[in-house]
C-alpha cells in the first residue's frame, strides 16, 4: 500500500437500516466540524478536554485541515438524511514489523446520544474495517480510556481482543 488520495467508494457506503433509515459513510467536510466536536465533547471525559463553543476554537480548523490533508487519514462521519451523528478517524500506518504491513488505527469515536444503543456504532465500526481491508490493512487497532468499560464490552462483541496494555504520555 502506497499512499494514495482518499477515495472512498461511491458504491456500498450506504446502509439501509430495520425501520427504513439509510445511515451514509463519508468524508468530513468543513462544515460538519461543529457537529463532530459537539459529540466529541458530550460526555464526561471529552467535556473534560473538548472546547465546544461558537465561534470554535482555531485547534480544531487546522486539526482538520491536517487530518484532511493526509492522504494516510480519513475523518468518517455517518449520517441519516444529512445530519451527522457519527464520527470516527481511520489513521493507515505503515509498519517494518508484520513483513512490512499496515495497520489501521481507529480515534476519536463517536455517535450523537440521541442515536446511541441502535446499532450505528457497529456499523460505522463495520465501515472503518472494510475500508481497512480495501486499502490492504493486515490489522485494525485502537485504544480506549479504561473508563469506558461499555466501551470495552463494544469492541469486543466487533472481535477486538484487549492483547496490550497502552501507555500514554501528555506533554502539554
Amino acid at each position: 500500500m502506497n499512499p494514495q488520495p482518499k477515495a472512498m467508494p461511491s458504491s456500498n457506503n450506504e446502509i439501509l437500516l430495520m425501520n427504513d433509515v439509510t445511515l451514509t459513510f463519508r468524508q468530513a467536510t468543513m462544515e460538519d466540524l461543529p457537529y463532530i466536536v459537539d459529540m466529541l465533547s458530550d460526555d464526561p471525559l471529552g467535556s473534560q478536554r473538548e472546547r465546544f463553543e461558537v465561534p470554535l476554537p482555531d485547534s480544531y480548523f487546522a486539526a482538520f485541515d491536517a487530518i484532511n490533508n493526509n492522504p494516510l487519514n480519513e475523518l468518517i462521519v455517518v449520517t441519516i438524511e444529512g445530519l451527522v451523528i457519527g464520527v470516527l478517524q481511520l489513521t493507515f500506518i505503515p509498519n517494518i514489523s508484520y513483513q512490512g504491513g499496515w495497520r489501521a488505527l481507529i480515534e476519536g469515536v463517536r455517535v450523537s446520544a440521541n442515536f446511541r444503543n441502535q446499532g450505528i456504532g457497529r456499523q460505522l465500526f463495520e465501515y472503518a474495517i472494510k475500508r481497512a481491508k480495501e486499502q490492504g490493512c493486515h490489522m485494525v487497532q485502537l485504544t480506549m480510556d479504561k473508563e469506558r468499560t461499555d466501551a470495552h464490552r463494544f469492541y469486543q462483541s466487533l472481535g477486538f481482543i484487549a492483547s496490550h496494555e497502552g501507555f500514554k504520555l501528555h506533554l502539554s
